[in-house]
């Protein structure tokens, strides 16, 4: 599918659209690109999204993760996106649209690292920030938490 490939599907719904659009932070390139493989980030990914506990599993609802090679070209050091109506926001008017995505990005994660254990935590990080904003908590609140 041009380059994305699906990580995770959870209770999806099928067709209708309503998107908010929310972004993490962009970051710094360190010169250096961290060699992996697409398999290998693409289970770090599983292994984050494995990590989340069994209790917020259960709630979140109708998102898919995606593992993407490079952001939209314009914000060319995002790591993570998500795209959705947050859980927070779903009235008795949500019904019959399409998933919410969460998209974790590659290529910047992999030029930020300078470690595979640098990309360890980030792509953790990144995978939290981005569930954290499908259950409606936004960006000013994840960097009071300290996930910013």
């Amino acid at each position: 599918m041009w380059g994305r490939r699906s990580v995770s599907l959870r209770r999806i719904r099928p067709f209708g659209v309503s998107v908010v659009r929310r972004r993490w932070r962009a970051v710094p390139d360190n010169g250096l690109v961290l060699e992996m493989t697409r398999e290998t980030f693409e289970e770090l990914v599983s292994q984050a999204l494995d990590r989340i506990p069994p209790e917020l599993t259960r709630v979140m609802d109708n998102v898919a993760v995606f593992v993407e090679d490079e952001p939209p070209a314009d914000d060319p050091e995002l790591l993570g996106l998500y795209e959705g109506t947050p859980l927070t926001d779903r009235g008795e008017w949500y019904a019959g649209v399409l998933p919410d995505r969460i998209s974790i990005y590659m290529g910047p994660t992999l030029r930020m690292c300078e470690t595979p254990d640098a990309v360890v935590h980030e792509v953790a990080v990144t995978v939290i920030h981005e569930i954290a904003h499908h259950f409606g908590i936004d960006d000013e609140r994840l960097h009071e938490l300290g996930w910013g």
